[in-house]
């Protein structure tokens, strides 16, 4: 079996975002950047499937600038096989990256997609869904738990009401949730090796995909500063204050 796993460069989680002056986007200078959090659960389950004999090839892909290759040699330190870049340095809709997604699995032919549900920077929570409508695939997200059985994967999913087992013909896609496993940390050893890996880079042109969106992005900004809250005496100062001063009730 061939897993293809999707990964993102993301800001990393522990780093404070700022917003541009223009307001156009997230300031990137000499911000850290790293492994999108649900992708490294993605490329885990991945590996695991393959130390297990299930899987007999990892192969990792990501859509982003030439900078994405470090990310790429990341997820090939945790046990890939080998990477794509589809090397583009524009900002791609979730439509787009599906469709770059679905042109590199149309070559590569894999059994099973795994990809993090969501990404921390633009938290869509789409691609997955869109790469299985445009290919024709199975579709299991919010994975906590997966199993392989034959021609088959089952796919146990977090819900409002508990958990849900969905069983899913093979070729499929599934997006992981935060409890499907822990990531491991990539050992030095292994940091290594992954710089002789094979990492091969395309071009959006040269899949044949036309990445112009129809989305685009008006403005951001930064979240509002929060008020200090304030103690109140007794209830009535407090159903006074909502009322003449929130305007609440």
């Amino acid at each position: 079996m061939k897993v293809l796993v999707a990964v993102k460069r993301v800001v990393d989680f522990n780093v404070k975002v700022r917003v541009k002056a223009d307001q156009s986007g997230i300031d990137l200078a000499n911000v850290k950047m790293a492994l999108n959090p649900f992708c490294e659960i993605a490329v885990e389950e991945a590996v695991r499937l393959k130390e297990q004999g299930i899987a007999n090839e990892v192969v990792v892909v990501s859509v982003g600038p030439a900078a994405a290759q470090e990310q790429l040699r990341t997820a090939l330190a945790l046990g890939a096989d080998r990477a794509i870049l589809v090397e583009c340095n524009e900002e791609l809709s979730s439509l787009a990256v599906a469709k770059l997604l679905k042109a590199v699995a149309d070559q590569e032919q894999p059994q099973l997609v795994i990809l993090g549900k969501q990404a921390i920077d633009s938290d869509n929570n789409q691609t997955g869904q869109m790469l299985a409508t445009l290919g024709g695939f199975a579709q299991g997200t919010f994975a906590s738990k997966l199993a392989i059985a034959g021609d088959s994967v089952h796919v146990t999913r977090e819900i409002d009401g508990g958990l849900q087992t969905v069983s899913l013909r093979l070729p499929a896609v599934v997006t992981t949730d935060l409890r499907l496993n822990e990531p491991r940390y990539a050992s030095l050893p292994n940091i290594m090796k992954a710089k002789k890996k094979p990492l091969h880079s395309v071009t959006p042109a040269s899949l044949g995909v036309s990445t112009a969106s129809t989305v685009r992005v008006l403005k951001v900004e930064a979240p509002a500063t929060r008020s200090a809250g304030i103690k109140v005496k007794s209830v009535a100062d407090l159903v006074e204050k909502l009322k003449n001063e929130a305007k609440v009730i």
